[in-house]
């Protein structure tokens, strides 16, 4: 009898312990923006179908690179927008013959709560505009 009771109380202690520990790692998930995004944004005869972001958040403001590398552009506006969680971001690129190019994209974070959650919306430049898809990482 008193095997069982030690049993059960110890089976109580682990649950607890399990679901405590599991509690406050889930809760550090971070800032929505925050991380590495891969995606698409089509057509983009400037810099290519690919798009690559690297995001930060110093808990007052976006900051990052979009295909950071040889074709890096820094972020130079973001916003987001818990409101629907509408994101939007601005960056100055080139085109292949160096002429500047004004990126705008906007979008909506989807899948909010998955840890590879998607920001789907539209990009767009003097260059032309279209599709915008990218993924946590």
């Amino acid at each position: 009898m008193r095997k069982d009771r030690y049993r059960g109380w110890m089976l109580g202690v682990a649950a607890v312990l399990a679901i405590g520990l599991w509690l406050p790692a889930s809760a550090q998930e971070g800032y929505p923006l925050k991380g590495s995004w891969i995606g698409t944004w089509k057509p983009n005869k400037a810099n290519g179908d690919s798009v690559f972001l690297v995001l930060h958040w110093d808990g007052k403001h976006i900051s990052g690179m979009i295909n950071p590398g040889t074709d890096d552009m820094k972020i130079m506006k973001a916003s987001l927008d818990p409101n629907g969680w509408k994101v939007h971001l601005e960056a100055m690129g080139k085109d292949k013959s160096g002429k500047a190019l004004h990126y705008v994209i906007d979008g909506k974070i989807e899948h909010l709560e998955l840890p590879n959650r998607s920001i789907v919306g539209t990009w767009k430049s003097g260059e032309g505009h279209g599709a915008f898809n990218v993924s946590r990482q």
